[in-house]
């Protein structure tokens, strides 16, 4: 699902005073001197699943297996209208593990906020808070979920990427848990995640981006998503929104320029209930295959050969952009591409003008589009076996050309697509 923001979107950063005015936090000592990460994790109605969550963060280590210094981290949960005993279950935790600060904050979010988003938001404020307080520099927020363990590196894997020059990073989510693998459910879980990877490096392949090289995923969810500081208070805090909170983050840094990496290094193992806490997520997902199976009717997803058109235009106007950015840019060729992106020449002059980053052009290229409604039309949804078998013969058709066509993917690949007979807009 594409979450698209509006380029000048800017969310105001707000420390969470009215938390701590109403002694959300009971007990909130100063950080650690040398304090690099704070985990936040919004938390309703989690006892139950709390405990194995905790335990892997208290658990880790350096990329070499070595324990991580204390004080390199701190955690802060949220329980937010909760109905069981959540905070317990992390003030117990917090007994057990001595040497990992583990905070937690209690809060009734009226109606209307009550979701994951105003509590990933509050969480993300406050550690941005704690984290400038302590003054460490390169210092990171990384949010997880209450049903999720997180690897044994987990935060040191993160920690390298940004070290590397990423402003954030989405790490690998796994499930765990017990389901069957030969069941319907399970069975479209595994497509489904064969189609974001096989896209993932379909868009690699068209679109390369030095700060996310392959191989990589396709994953920036809140089960595993961190961000520097800087990075955070660039967009504005994370947007409040009642799901898809995360999407809509990594959109913001994207229309930013920020430097976002999916990094297989990076991995966690979330929960595969089918009852989750938020709107639209896993648990729903999980939700709807089944119901889908039930209904004996296959998932619907995105047409291959309009995500290829569509990262090809990218690479074609990422390329203008840093022309125009340097001045060398001809009108003849402005015009040939205003032509090949379906866009009037004029609004592609004045937006390029008016665009601040590269993100701000494209976001708003994907708006033109949305508003015409001619461009996602060309290209309806197909069936999930449809799409891989579409993007296995796209991948193969790349693979396919000699070393010396590969040098301008954006150049080839749709070339060979349309010269084999590959992709097809469906009439």
């Amino acid at each position: 699902m594409d979450f698209l923001l509006s380029p000048h979107l800017s969310i105001p950063y707000k420390p969470a005073i009215a938390l701590r005015s109403a002694e959300a936090w009971k007990v909130l000592i100063p950080p650690a001197e040398g304090l690099r990460a704070i985990v936040v994790i919004p938390a309703k109605d989690e006892a139950e699943n709390l405990p194995a969550t905790l335990a892997a963060l208290a658990a880790q280590t350096t990329l070499e297996g070595q324990p991580l210094p204390v004080g390199f981290y701190e955690v802060l949960v949220l329980a937010n209208n909760c109905t069981d005993n959540t905070a317990a279950v992390v003030r117990q935790a917090a007994i057990r593990w001595p040497q990992l600060a583990i905070h937690v904050g209690e809060v009734r979010l009226p109606t209307g906020e009550a979701h994951v988003g105003k509590a990933r938001r509050l969480l993300m404020d406050e550690a941005c808070r704690r984290l400038e307080w302590a003054g460490t520099k390169g210092a990171f927020i990384a949010s997880t979920d209450a049903d999720t363990r997180v690897a044994p590196d987990w935060l040191a894997a993160t920690a390298a990427e940004l070290a590397a020059g990423a402003d954030a990073v989405g790490g690998r989510i796994l499930t765990a848990g017990s389901s069957v693998p030969a069941c319907p459910v399970r069975r479209y879980q595994l497509q489904d995640a064969a189609y974001y990877l096989l896209r993932a490096r379909l868009e690699h392949l068209l679109d390369p981006v030095a700060a996310d090289p392959w191989p990589r995923h396709h994953q920036h969810f809140g089960a595993s998503l961190a961000l520097t500081t800087e990075a955070y208070r660039r967009v504005g805090g994370l947007p409040v929104v009642p799901y898809l909170e995360d999407e809509a983050l990594c959109q913001a840094l994207l229309q930013h320029d920020l430097r976002l990496r999916h990094s297989p290094r990076v991995r966690v193992y979330t929960s595969s209930r089918q009852e989750g806490r938020v709107a639209v997520g896993l648990s729903w997902q999980l939700r709807q295959w089944a119901e889908m199976q039930q209904k004996q009717c296959e998932p619907l997803v995105d047409n291959p050969a309009r995500l290829a058109a569509e990262w090809e235009a990218r690479n074609r106007l990422r390329r203008l952009w840093e022309q125009a950015a340097t001045g060398t840019l001809k009108s003849k060729q402005l015009q040939q591409e205003a032509h090949s992106v379906a866009v009037p020449l004029r609004a592609l002059q004045r937006q390029i003008r008016k665009s601040t980053t590269f993100g701000h052009l494209w976001s708003w290229v994907q708006q033109w589009w949305a508003q015409q409604n001619d461009w996602s039309c060309r290209w309806p949804q197909v069936a999930l076996s449809t799409a891989l078998l579409e993007l296995r013969r796209l991948l193969a058709a790349y693979d396919a050309q000699p070393i010396y066509a590969r040098i301008n993917p954006g150049d080839t690949v749709h070339g060979v697509a349309r010269q084999g007979g590959v992709v097809h807009p469906r009439e």
